[in-house]
């Protein structure tokens, strides 16, 4: 498979999801190796190997979120979702925009290999988040209040994705753990299991995803609140190949709890 495939399955969350794509508060320090598990010790190799897949190449794609919300009303968003490599040899960037001029989301996540994620947010819409002055970044883009911790945990222009979940934040826990092999959606996969030791009440308390062995790439991901009761379910779907190169067409994200969905549409080139 190709660099720019296994890159659409992380975005996502990240929309990559690819979200789920889905990605990143935590360090993986707390506990040497000589006191963990070799499932533990397995499990954060895994983790490790998914954050260190950097896209090969600079690339966009635009889409459209489908919402329907918990008491059933559908609505569409626009989106762009802009993978930028070129920043240094050990960052780089994911930024998503969604919605219209007069309703504008945007998120910036920077990737390193050596810290977690960094998470920085916008709107102009009267949603409550909380946004500081913006200051410049990069010449074409702006940083308003960075994001951390329980502040992940909101919806990304109102859809089921969470700012965490297009950052694959919980495989930045410390706790990581492969469960056992198994399959789904006909592929041959890892569980792991990735465990939040300070979930906040409306968070996730522990993930567990279905990594595709060959890939590797996320399958599907199962999250769970703070009371371990099943929150959200990710599928990536519509794999198919373009101009020779595997690209995920659309992901599925539900939340169980409030039966609330929301399905990310690629329009994929041709």
């Amino acid at each position: 498979m190709s660099a720019h495939f296994k890159m659409l399955w992380r975005s996502a969350t990240q929309f990559a999801l690819a979200a789920m794509i889905l990605f990143f508060a935590g360090g993986a320090t707390a506990q040497t190796t000589n006191v963990l598990s070799d499932a533990e010790i397995q499990g954060r190799q895994l983790a490790r190997k998914l954050l260190d897949e950097r896209p090969a190449e600079n690339f966009t794609n635009t889409g459209v979120l489908q919402i329907r919300n918990a008491q059933g009303k559908r609505s569409e968003v626009p989106v762009k979702c802009e993978v930028i490599t070129t920043l240094t040899n050990s960052n780089w960037e994911s930024i998503y925009e969604a919605g219209a001029t007069n309703q504008a989301f945007t998120l910036l996540v920077i990737h390193a290999t050596d810290r977690s994620d960094q998470y920085f947010y916008h709107t102009n819409s009267a949603e409550s988040v909380p946004i500081l002055t913006d200051i410049p970044i990069l010449g074409h883009l702006f940083r308003s209040h960075q994001l951390t911790g329980a502040e992940l945990m909101f919806p990304f222009a109102g859809s089921d994705f969470w700012l965490a979940d297009l950052g694959l934040e919980f495989l930045h826990w410390p706790g990581q753990k492969i469960l056992r092999g198994d399959t789904a959606r006909g592929r041959l996969c890892k569980v792991l299991e990735s465990t939040n030791p300070n979930p906040s009440p409306n968070g996730y308390s522990r993930v567990l995803s279905w990594i595709d062995n060959e890939t590797p790439g996320i399958v599907e991901a199962k999250a769970y609140d703070a009371q371990n009761k099943l929150l959200k379910e990710f599928y990536p779907k519509d794999i198919k190949k373009v101009n020779g190169q595997w690209q995920v067409g659309s992901m599925e994200i539900d939340n169980d709890q409030t039966r609330s969905r929301t399905w990310l549409e690629f329009n994929l080139k041709k």
